[in-house]
């Protein structure tokens, strides 16, 4: 059985920033791909971020195509079995669900759809 709990979300100004939490239970290890999706009002579940094992002793995070501005990074703590997303300049179109998802293979990358997932945090970002 997988956990998955988020916390950090909240009310934030446009360009301030803030730090979304996972912390994982269950079976869990570094080598499943741990990341973050986001779902804003009326639009579509979208990647944003994955932390993955690629064997041995090699690592990789990985941003989806619109988040590799260097606003958003991902930091993992297997000691902790947790995930951090630090977001920075914020914009009002960053305001979504964002959700914490775990792989169910090692190594293998996190899908759209079959993951083990949060319960999501919400993030507005006003201006």
């Amino acid at each position: 059985q997988v956990h998955l709990v988020e916390s950090g979300g909240g009310l934030v100004q446009a360009g301030g920033s803030l730090t979304l939490s996972c912390a994982a239970s269950g079976r869990t290890g570094s080598r499943y791909t741990m990341g973050w999706f986001r779902q804003a009002p009326g639009k579509e579940r979208e990647f944003v971020a994955g932390h993955t094992w690629h064997g041995g002793n090699s690592y990789s995070a990985n941003y989806g195509a619109k988040f590799l501005g260097g606003r958003f990074t991902i930091i993992r703590d297997d000691g902790k079995n947790a995930l951090d997303l630090h977001m920075t300049r914020l914009k009002p179109e960053d305001t979504a669900v964002y959700y914490c998802a775990l792989g169910r293979v090692e190594g293998r990358p996190l899908s759209d759809m079959d993951n083990y997932w949060g319960q999501g945090t919400q993030v507005t970002v006003f201006s």
